[in-house]
């Protein structure tokens, strides 16, 4: 066999090689979704996060990462999108390889002990559900901070995705709204939203089968 012919018999095994590689991997991920459950985003430290120190789009961008985990797995309050954490300030420090939680997380403290919008937020009107929890602790909740929870329609038999799409953003006031499909009453509620949150926001009023305010601690 001449070298021309040994070079594509090498191709040739590479090639096979690589297809039977990418078998195993697809046949191995089934198993695991099939053994675990679905497999959902997750946003993880892939350093340690120093406490008291704000998330910029730099360290967005080089010290979290999203990695697919079986849901089961998941805690109810990990971060989707890395995104979703620029802007915040960890309460303590974050261990690499830690999932992001927007429980971990705090809006940067200002001089007078609350807090302003800042150059990069705006209000915003969004449609949410369950917002009658806000007031029946006996407490205005405009002025306070809130975690924005989405739960998506089902993708399948199972029940729909439920994530924090936007944490500890300012609510800057709440208002009655009208009903959904089943009758459910809503409520327009008025946050400080960077661009990405808004746009995040909007686009799940489409597709979403509900927004849910949850107040922090």
């Amino acid at each position: 066999m001449g070298r021309r012919g040994r070079s594509v018999g090498f191709l040739v095994a590479a090639l096979i090689a690589a297809a039977a590689a990418a078998a195993i991997a697809d046949g191995y991920g089934a198993s695991v979704s099939r053994g675990y459950g679905e497999l959902r985003g997750v946003v993880v430290a892939t350093t340690t996060l120093a406490p008291r120190r704000a998330i910029d789009p730099a360290a967005a961008e080089e010290d979290l990462e999203l990695r697919r985990v079986p849901a089961r797995f998941v805690p109810p309050d990990a971060l989707a999108d890395p995104a979703a954490a620029i802007g915040l300030v960890p309460a303590a420090a974050i261990p690499a390889g830690s999932y992001l939680l927007a429980s971990q997380l705090r809006p940067p403290r200002t001089d007078g002990g609350g807090f302003g919008l800042g150059p990069r937020r705006h209000p915003v009107e969004i449609a949410v559900s369950g917002a009658g929890a806000l007031l029946a602790a006996g407490t205005r909740p405009a002025g306070s901070r809130v975690d924005v929870v989405v739960t998506a329609e089902p993708t399948g038999a199972g029940p729909g995705r439920t994530y924090v799409a936007a944490a500890a953003v300012p609510l800057l006031g709440l208002a009655p709204g009208g009903e959904t499909a089943t009758g459910e009453g809503t409520s327009v509620a008025t946050l400080g939203l960077t661009r990405g949150q808004a746009l995040r926001l909007i686009a799940a009023e489409s597709f979403a089968r509900k927004l849910t305010l949850l107040a922090r601690d």
